[in-house]
């Protein structure tokens, strides 16, 4: 089961976001009979530092999915110039952008990945395995706009290795978060939950697997729902 909690306010260039039971916006038909959303289109820039997995799932729901009609993407950056996300990004046809992080210092970094990004006009930022602390700069930049999953409930487990310490832990049930990023670790306004069942897991692979399982449905159909404003958000 899902889990919504509180609302808060300022999300979207300062457009609070309330909770909604209606019915999704009223679509049109396209040339080749699929529906289309008569709303204009949430631009994505989906970032990541990695093989892209997330993404992968993300871009196959705005095709076919759940997100189609709802988001487009406008780039994949990745902060690493040769990752497999990066290239099967471009394969797919997307646009896709990276500066190389190494040797960089944090801020200057992200002042430069602000004015890249800005160049493609997105109206979220979609974390999708970027492995890198964002700095003030780049928060404040898109305030309100920036996505992350985080494979735990973050009230419990902040930072890397999650999926590590669900199965020292041996936790019979993790949780998946979707939030919006703060100037904190792991600490934002959460959008949604989901359960990972892990009863019988017995290594962190098979943990790993069963918690990928469930990212890659639940990141697409979180953001459906913040896109069709259905969903209240953690003050």
């Amino acid at each position: 089961m899902m889990t919504d909690v509180a609302q808060r306010e300022s999300l979207n260039n300062g457009g609070a976001v309330s909770a909604s039971s209606g019915s999704p916006s009223p679509t049109e038909r396209g040339p080749g009979g699929e529906a289309q959303s008569s709303a204009p289109k949430a631009r994505l820039a989906i970032l990541l530092s990695g093989r892209g997995s997330n993404m992968l799932a993300l871009t196959r729901e705005v095709r076919e999915g759940v997100l189609q009609g709802l988001a487009e993407v406008a780039v994949v950056f990745s902060n690493i110039p040769e990752v497999a996300g990066l290239q099967a990004a471009a394969e797919l046809g997307y646009p896709t952008a990276s500066i190389d992080s190494r040797g960089r210092k944090r801020a200057e970094f992200d002042a430069d990945v602000v004015a890249k990004l800005q160049e493609f006009r997105p109206d979220y930022i979609v974390l999708a395995g970027y492995m890198r602390i964002l700095s003030p700069t780049f928060i404040r930049a898109f305030a309100g706009r920036i996505i992350n999953i985080h494979p735990a409930d973050t009230h419990q487990h902040q930072g890397l290795h999650a999926y590590d310490w669900a199965w020292e832990n041996r936790l019979p049930e993790t949780k998946i978060t979707v939030h919006l990023v703060d100037e904190g670790l792991d600490t934002g306004p959460v959008l949604a939950q989901a359960p990972v069942d892990l009863r019988g897991a017995d290594s962190l692979p098979e943990v790993e697997r069963r918690g990928l399982a469930v990212e890659h449905r639940f990141y697409a159909d979180t953001l459906a729902r913040l896109l069709r404003k259905e969903l209240k958000i953690e003050n």
